[in-house]
């Protein structure tokens, strides 16, 4: 790789596949970010969150030869996260889902008078509390879509379920949402 020139992410992925560690650590620099962001908001632990981002980078440094370009390298990027969550979450047993959704319960709950929950809105607190509610697929489709702010047809690749499952999801999630925003700031 030269000293002066950016390569773009498909560039990279040319380098890293050949064998080439500097640019595996720019591709790494690029995108840890992202990918953590996407498995903390998936798991909810920044250990495990933190794993996740090395299992995945380790994949791509395994499979760059086998990116074939047909999806943004964002969306084959964020699939490989998927995947590691879904293992994740295959090792520790979806008990754990549960004990999440618990405590995020509780920790909504105890701020519930009119200057904390503002307060709590202000800083998102409220919004991370009612997603916590939702089912991880719900969780899932709202991190993509409003967060990572990706298209239906890239979520559908990185899922790896039909676009119109995406939207009925997406539908879904939204109202559930709702109903969580609107009982939350009832109780405050």
């Amino acid at each position: 790789m030269a000293e002066d020139e950016v390569p773009d992410d498909k560039q990279l992925l040319a380098a890293i596949a050949s064998g080439d560690t500097e640019a595996i650590t720019v591709f790494y620099q690029r995108h840890e970010a992202r990918v953590y962001r996407y498995a903390l908001a998936k798991v909810g632990d920044s250990f495990a969150a933190a794993d996740i981002l090395n299992d995945v980078m380790m994949q791509v440094w395994r499979a760059a030869a086998k990116f074939e370009g047909r999806a943004k390298v964002t969306t084959w990027l964020l699939g490989i996260a998927h995947n590691k969550v879904v293992d994740h979450w295959r090792k520790v047993g979806a008990r754990e889902y549960t004990e999440l959704d618990d405590s995020m319960e509780d920790e909504s709950a105890s701020g519930a008078n009119p200057a904390q929950a503002t307060e709590a809105a202000s800083d998102g607190k409220l919004l991370h509390a009612c997603l916590a509610k939702l089912k991880p697929e719900h969780r899932e489709i709202l991190h993509l879509v409003f967060f990572e702010e990706l298209g239906y047809s890239e979520i559908a690749s990185i899922i790896d379920v039909p676009e119109g499952t995406v939207k009925s999801r997406v539908f879904h999630a939204r109202n559930l949402m709702k109903k969580q925003l609107a009982n939350a700031t009832r109780a405050a």
